[in-house]
């Protein structure tokens, strides 16, 4: 498989050195200094572009994968707002996009366990719901993607809590679910839910110990992907 790597920070890296352990071709290592590159690839010859790049540089690359049926595979978070106009574009071209907050394995088993853990708690009164990420410094958006996934997990589930927010304290507003972003080195990705009563907390944590699981996710859903079409996520290549 000829691969595309769309960013190449640490993550675009990784995921270039894993691929190539697997046996798999890098077509392309794009970042912000040599875009113009991209003008200099055949894209008859990609199977797939990996999209981990900047919020500001994600959806001019997803794009011009899309326009030229490339299948991509995006990591990058903070643009989400844009990702309605990104899934119309690659139904309109015939295309697949497939987007997750989260590639790890253990990630997506942990948005099943919280989801599970929210219906529990709908039937409880008394806790309060509460997010805390911890990253790296150099992670520029908060809160991090998995947690806005997982936020929206629990609000699904919680009768009564209708929105996420950046904040360490939201109690004035039942309705509101707070999360906490964190940032300090090294912190490859911590999430923690927490439920708090005046009796007892609970908490769900997942702590990851490196980039490594997040990029071998990747790599996997690229070989998976191939000869798929469509909008396509996690819930697709796991079959949960």
């Amino acid at each position: 498989m000829n691969i595309l790597l769309l960013g190449y920070g640490k993550m675009g890296q990784l995921i270039g050195q894993l691929s190539e352990s697997r046996g798999h071709s890098i077509a392309g290592k794009i970042n912000i200094d040599n875009r113009d590159d991209l003008t200099s690839l055949d894209p008859g010859t990609i199977d797939v572009a990996i999209e981990f790049s900047q919020p500001e540089a994600a959806v001019e690359n997803i794009k011009w994968a899309i326009d030229r049926g490339i299948p991509v595979i995006s990591g990058t978070t903070g643009w989400l707002d844009q990702k309605p106009e990104i899934e119309q574009l690659a139904l309109a071209s015939d295309g697949a996009f497939f987007y997750a907050s989260n590639y790890s394995i253990g990630v997506n088993i942990f948005f099943k366990v919280n989801e599970f853990l929210a219906k529990l708690m709908n039937e409880t009164t008394g806790y309060k719901s509460s997010v805390v990420e911890i990253h790296h410094t150099a992670k520029k958006d908060a809160p991090s993607g998995t947690a806005i996934t997982l936020a929206e997990g629990i609000i699904k589930n919680i009768k009564g809590l209708k929105e996420w927010n950046l904040s360490e304290d939201a109690s004035e507003n039942e309705h509101l679910l707070p999360i906490t972003s964190k940032r300090k080195d090294p912190a490859p990705g911590t999430h923690i839910i927490r439920y708090s009563s005046e009796i007892d907390d609970i908490e769900l944590t997942h702590t990851a110990h490196s980039r490594q699981g997040f990029a071998l996710g990747a790599i996997l859903v690229a070989e998976w992907i191939q000869g798929k079409k469509g909008v396509l996520s996690m819930d697709d290549f796991l079959s949960f």
